[in-house]
């Protein structure tokens, strides 16, 4: 199953470290940013199949307006870093080459309990 964990604490001017492994065979993977799997801030999802980053958010179950980033510079076998960082408004995503995705904190959360990881990243350490 997913990786989760529930007691993150995050909160604005934090930025939490996901370092892990692409599956050499994956279609994609997403890191889940929120209070429960039915209400993330951050849905970050990489496909390969499609090679675009797609970034949603999802309240009450129920999935929102994606936000689609063609900027794709990492690939499936490779280990790899991701920073993202909270703000009050947005949430900033910076790639294992530097390039940030931003996603705006569409439900002005204040802060985040629950991150799961889904898909084809094996997950070695994380850090807030």
């Amino acid at each position: 199953g997913p990786f989760e964990v529930l007691n993150l604490d995050m909160k604005p001017g934090d930025i939490l470290k996901v370092k892990g492994k692409i599956s050499a065979d994956t279609a994609g993977f997403s890191i889940n940013l929120g209070s429960s799997l039915k209400d993330l801030a951050l849905h970050f999802n990489p496909r390969f199949n499609e090679s675009v980053i797609v970034c949603n958010s999802k309240c009450s179950d129920l999935w929102e307006t994606e936000h689609r980033d063609s900027h794709f510079s990492f690939f499936r076998g490779c280990t790899v870093k991701f920073l993202i960082e909270m703000l009050t408004d947005k949430f900033r995503v910076k790639l294992p080459d530097g390039h940030e995705v931003c996603f705006p904190n569409r439900h002005h959360y204040r802060k985040i309990n629950y991150m799961s990881i889904i898909g084809g990243f094996k997950i070695t350490s994380f850090k807030l």
